[in-house]
């Protein structure tokens, strides 16, 4: 493929969102105190010690981690969802990925979807479930609930907690989408790497037996380390569920090479087993959340939905742009709400991943 082909096969994907933001973030830069930058959500606090020392303790590895991951890291992985989410799966039926965000970009591709097949993703979403669909040549669809006309569906994302509104899908809508895709023989992936994160609800697993009636088949879900152990800088996350689609994933995985490093497979290891830095996060979280929020309502924003995840769905009922523009003159970066789809033109994504001292100097700002 030469330069113009390459450049032609690009074009099948949107304009990278967060490039067009440059222009605001370099206005809340230059406030005086310095950018609050609640925009992309990147975690900022410390990775928790036992997660580091598992880490160093296993850095001479000089051979190729096993595309399938460790016994050590699948057993861990399957324990904690059990623990945590009464969430049933075996540890071969678990497959550790290179953070989220790669499986998602690459899972239609990877469970052999093609040109003119339909993608469907949720109505405000996660750019990258778009940006998946045309790497395969698909057609990604935004959908409220499951269509009438299942014809060239091949693959359905759920999100829950959603990724930019922070609203979590209840057990009768879960189930429903479950049924849609077994009737017609569509794997349902769920994105549930918030799924620590809720507030003022407690989010469920499409794999909690009230949702899957205790079996996995045609679905699978997907978890990730990044926010609730602040392992973003691993690339460390895991798919599991149905261990027919998973045995699939893995086959051609194997012969793509992605692995996870060995070292990283420790790490995650560890962080599945340990609660108690999961608290203490979600404490540091939970405080974010009140000051944010308490001070956006107090600067005449609306907040909407923002149950669950690390994120505030927030709206002065106007183009999201220039609500973007208002608080970038304030020093405050965050996410317009266009970069998750048409319905979220009127809103902006404001992230709990900022420091105490970048949080209080955003409340001060907009007081």
């Amino acid at each position: 493929m030469d330069g113009a082909g390459l450049a032609g096969w690009a074009d099948r994907l949107p304009a990278f969102p967060w490039d067009t933001l440059a222009r605001h973030a370099e206005v809340a830069r230059g406030y005086r105190d310095g950018i609050v930058d609640l925009s992309m959500g990147t975690p900022v606090d410390p990775v928790p010690d036992v997660i580091r020392s598992a880490l160093a303790n296993r850095t001479d590895t000089p051979g190729y981690p096993a595309v399938h991951g460790t016994e050590a890291v699948r057993a861990a992985a399957a324990a904690w969802l059990a623990r945590r989410f009464a969430v049933r799966v075996t540890g071969d039926a678990v497959l550790p990925t290179i953070g989220s965000k790669e499986l998602v970009a690459l899972l239609p591709l990877l469970l052999g979807a093609g040109p003119g097949q339909r993608v469907l993703h949720p109505r405000l979403a996660y750019p990258t479930y778009e940006v998946g669909a045309r790497l395969a040549g698909c057609v990604p669809v935004a959908v409220d609930g499951p269509p009438d006309d299942p014809d060239g569906v091949a693959l359905v994302w759920l999100n829950s907690p959603s990724n930019p509104t922070g609203r979590v899908l209840g057990v009768a809508e879960l189930r429903e989408w479950v049924a849609w895709g077994r009737r017609h023989g569509v794997p349902v992936v769920s994105d549930e790497c918030y799924l620590e994160f809720g507030w003022e609800v407690d989010p469920v697993s499409v794999l909690h037996p009230s949702v899957c009636d205790g079996t996995p088949q045609g679905v699978l879900i997907v978890h990730s380390l990044s926010k609730r152990s602040n392992l973003a800088g691993y690339r460390a996350g895991v798919v599991t569920g149905d261990p027919a689609l998973v045995a699939g994933l893995l086959a051609v995985r194997k012969h793509a090479g992605l692995m996870v490093p060995a070292p990283v497979q420790a790490a995650m290891a560890a962080a599945f087993a340990d609660d108690a830095h999961v608290a203490v996060q979600r404490e540091r979280y939970a405080a974010r959340r009140v000051a944010l929020g308490s001070a956006l309502r107090r600067a005449g924003f609306r907040i909407d939905h923002s149950e669950a995840g690390l994120y505030l769905w927030a709206s002065r009922d106007e183009d999201c742009w220039e609500t973007v523009s208002w608080l970038a003159g304030r020093g405050i970066l965050v996410a317009p709400g266009a970069f998750y789809g048409v319905d979220g033109a009127r809103h902006v994504r404001v992230a709990l991943t900022a420091t105490d001292e970048r949080v209080s100097a955003a409340v001060a700002r907009l007081g």
